[in-house]
């Protein structure tokens, strides 16, 4: 698990090859990655919008940039947490995702960035 925190609030990410939803010989490999956000600060928040930088290794490059996450933009109280799961589509079978989340502190309207860390996604055939 890769975790990373910025301003009182805990990114952690886990992945997993998705086999079942691949198809290596097109070159479609299908990874999730379950996002935990941790609000370890004493403030209530509300997670606005997410930006994600997506790196297929040998292919372009991409962005995705909108509201929410799947579909929500969750309110998290100090010492709670939310939790999601979402995925990605990759064409060589390795790559890395990063990016942030736009938050705003409920109590005074500030808002503030929060950093997703770097996650890899490999195929278990392309390791060896």
């Amino acid at each position: 698990m890769i975790a990373e925190v910025t301003q009182g609030v805990k990114v952690s990410v886990e992945t997993e090859y998705q086999p079942s939803y691949s198809n290596p010989s097109q070159h479609h490999f299908v990874f999730t990655y379950r996002i935990t956000i941790e609000n370890q600060s004493e403030f209530t928040i509300q997670l606005l919008r997410r930006h994600w930088y997506i790196n297929d290794a040998g292919f372009e490059s991409r962005e995705v940039e909108g509201e929410g996450v799947v579909g929500q933009q969750p309110i998290i109280e100090p010492g709670q947490s939310h939790q999601y799961v979402s995925g990605c589509n990759l064409k060589s079978g390795m790559g890395k995702m990063s990016g942030n989340y736009l938050m705003e502190r409920i109590m005074d309207g500030s808002r503030f960035e929060v950093t997703i860390p770097e996650f890899t996604m490999i195929a278990p055939m392309r390791l060896n």
